[in-house]
Order: C-alpha cells, then structure tokens, then sequence
C-alpha cells in the first residue's frame, strides 16, 4: 500500500530536478542551468526526499554531495530521464519545417551580428519559430536545453554533429578623443572582464599581454564593454564585427598580436535529419560563410 501511494504522489519535476542537481553540484548552477530560482531547486529537492524518507544529498558549503542513497536513485532515476527524452526524440521526427528550433549562442554574437541576419530565415521559414538563449551559462544540447548551439572551439563531446563555420577576429578600440591622448604619449588604461569571467579567453588574453596596466573598468558584457571604450574609460578587446561601421570607436595599440577565435556550429546527433533543425543549421553556416569577412574585420 506504501508503495502505491509513493508512485502516486511521485512528481517527475522533483525526480528532474534532483538529476540536475546532481550534474550541477550547486544549487545555483543547477538554479542557473534549469533557469530557475535556486528556492525552486531546493524546494524540489527537499520534496523528492521527504517522499523517499532518507536524505540524498550531504549538504556542504561547497555544494551538494549524493549520499549512498542518493546515488541509487539516481541510478533509477537516470533511466527515467532517458526514457522521457527518447518520447520527445520520437516527437521530434515530424517532416514538416515548423515547429520550435532553440539557438544559443554567445550574447554579443547574438545581439550585435545574428538578430539582424536571421529576418531573412524568418521570412524563408515563416513556420519555424526561434527561441535564441544568449548569454555566457553553458546550455545543454544533450539534455534538450536548446537544439542547435554556436561555440567558440572544437567540442569535445563525440555525440554531436559539429561544423566549423567561421572565424571571429578580434581588435582593440578606443574613442577618438582616447586614441589622441595614446598618441600624445598617455599611458593606455584597459577596459577589461569582471572576476565571474575569468573563464572567457579573452579576458585571459588580457591578463597575460597587460599584466601591469589600469584596468579602469571591468564588466563581463562585451556591449557594456564597447559603450564603455566609446565613452572614453580606455581601451577595449572587441570582436572586430562589433566595431564595424561604429565611428565612436577607433582601433589602437597596432603590432600587437591579437586573439581569434573558431566558431562551430554544434547539434545533437539524432536532430541533424529533423527538418526544421536541418534548416536552422544550413542557414546559419551559410551566413557565417557570406560574412566571414565581416568576422574577420
């Protein structure tokens, strides 16, 4: 009798978001990955364990620990979560090119070069709609959170169909007015990447070429970063597309040997025949293709 009235009361949200919290380690890389609020991911978490009696995770100050427990759950419940997502593979082998297509790429890739490109697939495709996730959280193709991703670097991952597309070259700017002062023998101050962006190879790159310079300002958004350049705080690494066609911005410091980066296109194995995926991925690397030029400054 117990254990009718556990399967009934069991909801699939808690048995999901206990997988990810497993993945994520955190409760707030599992609150950013689910694009939650990380109350929401405790509160499932705490509900899926209290109808199983025993706890599942060690909570530690630097995260969460499967307990032995937990880790026999989730054995099970991986395989439930496989099983949901081979129903929604089964959904995704209409013919027909309408239907949801879910893009994610880099924030400054999106606003400042893809939104203005893809009027014309919109045109072409008027049934296809896109949702586009910009931003610098990793998003996961294998567990459906988008269906086509744009990465800067070869993947890693054997289970997805990966294309190199382009190639973005980088430069670095200032104001006219910023560019003057550099010329009249000022010391360059740097425009440069907040602590949470450590991880992004530009901001490498800028640590390692400036070691000892200013940096007057630091922000993780490369458009706040552009505003800021054109503003006159100093000089910034920027996309050479961003700096396209914007007279508030010059290029500076010449010689320096300046960063590139590979950008692949990247989609799930089994979505690469599903029509409306197909039409979304070919589009885009013929976009890439026609305005590699524009990439490469």
């Amino acid at each position: 009798m117990t254990d009718k009235k556990r399967t009934a009361d069991l909801d699939w949200e808690d048995v999901r978001y206990f997988v990810a919290l497993a993945r994520y380690g955190t409760l707030s890389a599992t609150a950013r990955g689910l694009r939650v609020n990380h109350a929401t991911v405790a509160r499932r978490v705490t509900s899926l364990e209290a109808l199983l009696g025993r706890p599942l995770f060690d909570r530690r100050a630097d995260g969460y620990t499967l307990t032995a427990e937990g880790k026999a759950v989730l054995e099970e419940a991986r395989s439930m979560d496989e099983g949901a997502l081979s129903v929604l593979r089964r959904l995704d082998a209409g013919t027909e090119l309408n239907g949801m297509v879910r893009l994610t790429a880099g924030r400054v890739l999106a606003e400042r070069f893809l939104i203005e490109r893809l009027k014309a697939f919109h045109e072409r495709y008027p049934g296809i709609d896109l949702e586009v996730i910009g931003g610098s959280r990793v998003v996961s193709l294998a567990r459906r959170e988008a269906d086509v991703a744009l990465h800067y670097g070869s993947p890693k991952d054997s289970e997805l169909v990966a294309r190199r597309v382009g190639k973005i070259a980088f430069g670095l700017y200032a104001s006219p007015a910023y560019r003057a002062r550099l010329k009249a023998g000022d010391a360059p101050a740097f425009i440069g990447f907040d602590q949470n962006s450590d991880f992004i190879a530009e901001a490498g790159w800028l640590a390692r070429e400036f070691p000892d310079r200013r940096f007057s300002i630091r922000t993780g958004s490369q458009t706040t970063q552009a505003a800021a350049a054109r503003a006159g705080f100093g000089v910034a690494l920027l996309p050479r597309y961003v700096a396209a066609n914007d007279h508030g911005l010059v290029q500076v410091l010449p010689g320096k040997r300046l960063p590139e980066r590979e950008l692949w296109l990247l989609i799930r194995r089994d979505l690469k025949k599903v029509p409306r995926v197909r039409a979304v991925a070919d589009y885009l690397t013929a976009v890439f293709r026609s305005e590699r030029r524009v990439l490469a400054g």
